[in-house]
């Protein structure tokens, strides 16, 4: 790519019909009208698959690239079935890194897009997906950390206001299993996954960007008083004291979707991508998208609320591609043009980009959006790892919620004994 100027692209749909704004991207200096080739975008998004959407939106991008036919396949198990493709070869044009593959191995798959400062002035995250100086990965989006409630739910149960504390969190939770018939919390505990989505909010209570990090320099992460601790007793609070579901091994993440935007759910800890899915489901429902709201953890720092912002799946190029300049094409026409982060009520990766409708509280309750830093992620990674505690898995917060509900033997209090001393005995053998 050399140091030629990349393509200048409108940024269309975040900013209000704002007009075309320059763009440092990622595609070097060409005419469009030469730009040609085949290319397969690979996705998570099945759901933007089947209803073609994803296909509008390439129509929209071959009215600047007419010569470029783009085409899709959606995984539902991403993870598992793109690691296999990228094992075997063959894994499209411009795909989603997958979060398990090691940023050390990105050149080997993947095509640098650019140099990481260039590119650190026209979009947000640009450190996760870098090694050495070179780019390799762009978020559309980024994603806070919080929870997706409805709002005409807890409004029936008399709440106007976010809770600033667990314990008001909690009173509010019972609010709601009184007076209305809606399951306050609802744990998602059969598919497991958004088990996990508590972890993001690893900073929050402490409101500090480095709070994983130093995960690396401590042997008690549940001890009281530090993010861990906070955010895994409000959850085994709320199971223990009966305000989720009846029997967590039943959930459904799809139905999921349905009860709260229905208002059969009242409450779910879920990142803020989750909010346009939600949208979707109660428009589908004929209910009304605009009960969906977004609040952050219920702790306050300092008199504030915080919410922990990272990036979302990385678009990368395959190294491989025999259409490079098409594939770079349509991954920085997507980002930066498409609109898609606006549509889907997410934070657009797009520096200086507004914040969606349905996030605007963050904003006007001045909310603290705090990136993580990641210098020891490594580390960190390998005590868990030696631990075999799994903090991006479901497994350990599914005991926590066996636990709870009095499902398995033992209390909170062993557990986290338990879990500090596997910490902090993975942290002594790691170094």
């Amino acid at each position: 790519m050399g140091s030629a100027t990349a393509l200048a692209l409108a940024l269309g749909g975040c900013t209000g019909g704002a007009g075309p704004a320059p763009l440092e991207g990622v595609v070097a200096e060409a005419d469009r009208s030469e730009v040609a080739g085949s290319i397969t975008v690979l996705t998570n998004r099945v759901d933007q698959v089947d209803s073609g959407l994803l296909k509008k939106y390439a129509a929209e991008f071959n009215r600047l690239y007419p010569k470029v036919k783009v085409s899709f396949e959606g995984f539902v198990d991403y993870e598992g079935e793109v690691g296999k493709l990228l094992a075997r070869g063959g894994y499209g044009d411009v795909l989603l890194i997958p979060d398990n593959l090691p940023a050390g191995q990105y050149p080997v798959y993947f095509s640098s897009l650019g140099n990481a400062r260039e590119l650190s002035d026209t979009f947000d995250y640009i450190d996760y997906g870098t090694v050495d100086e070179h780019v390799y990965g762009i978020a559309n989006i980024g994603i806070a950390s919080g929870m997706v409630y409805n709002k005409a739910v807890w409004a029936q149960a008399g709440i106007t206001e976010w809770p600033t504390t667990p314990e008001r969190f909690i009173a509010d939770l019972k609010a709601v299993k009184e007076k209305t018939r809606a399951i306050p919390y609802y744990t998602n505990y059969h598919d497991g996954w958004p088990l996990r989505q508590w972890t993001d909010a690893i900073g929050v209570p402490s409101c500090d960007n480095t709070a994983r990090d130093k995960l690396a320099a401590t042997d008690a992460p549940w001890a009281p008083g530090r993010d861990l601790y906070e955010i895994d007793s409000l959850l085994y609070r709320a199971v223990h004291e009966k305000l989720t579901e009846s029997e967590p091994q039943t959930t459904d993440w799809e139905q999921s979707k349905q009860l709260l935007a229905t208002g059969r759910v009242a409450t779910m800890e879920l990142g803020s991508w989750a909010v346009s899915q939600m949208r979707d489901a109660a428009a589908k429902a004929g209910a009304n998208p605009d009960d969906i709201g977004f609040m952050p953890l219920p702790v306050q720092h300092n008199g504030h609320f915080c919410t922990v912002v990272q990036p979302d799946y990385k678009y990368a190029v395959n190294v491989h591609s025999p259409h490079q300049d098409a594939a770079k094409a349509w991954l920085e026409w997507y980002i930066t043009r498409s609109g898609s982060a606006a549509a889907d009520e997410s934070i657009s990766a797009v520096r200086g980009a507004e914040l969606p409708a349905s996030l605007q509280p963050l904003d006007e309750r001045a909310v603290r959006m705090i990136p993580q830093t990641r210098e020891q992620l490594a580390k960190v990674d390998a005590i868990d790892k030696a631990a075999g505690i799994g903090l991006d898995a479901p497994d350990y917060r599914r005991k926590l919620v066996d636990l709870a509900a009095g499902a398995a033997p033992g209390d909170l209090d062993s557990y986290f004994a338990d879990l500090n001393r596997r910490w902090g005995k993975a942290r002594k053998a790691v170094g």
